[in-house]
């Protein structure tokens, strides 16, 4: 923190190494791998409603403004389906959130 209270010099600073992180998060190799565990999980579609089998095809169209959203930092995810599941052995209810795959998508609707 400065002296004088403000956090814009500070951030200034860190700005090109925020920058390289998401760059690196962002290469194709690490994509690759984060959706390889995606789709080993075989999960149901989220609040958007897209399915696994939707996402490839969406993800190629789509690639360059996901990329550019999440670069800039206009990337605003949607919420969590909620999912209530019972407890073992009848003790109760446990509440999941079912993230979406494409959090991002706003106008994505299944034909």
């Amino acid at each position: 923190m400065n002296p004088d209270g403000g956090d814009g010099v500070w951030r200034a600073d860190r700005e090109p190494a925020l920058d390289n992180l998401m760059a690196r998060i962002l290469e194709r190799d690490n994509v690759k791998r984060a959706w390889e565990r995606v789709k080993s999980n075989k999960g149901a579609p989220g609040s958007a409603g897209m399915t696994l089998s939707d996402f490839p095809a969406y993800a190629r169209e789509h690639w360059g403004e996901i990329r550019q959203s999440l670069m800039d930092g206009s990337y605003q995810p949607r919420p969590v389906r909620r999912v209530v599941i019972p407890k073992p052995h009848g003790k109760g209810e446990r509440k999941l959130g079912v993230p979406t795959i494409r959090s991002y998508c706003t106008s994505f609707n299944k034909s």
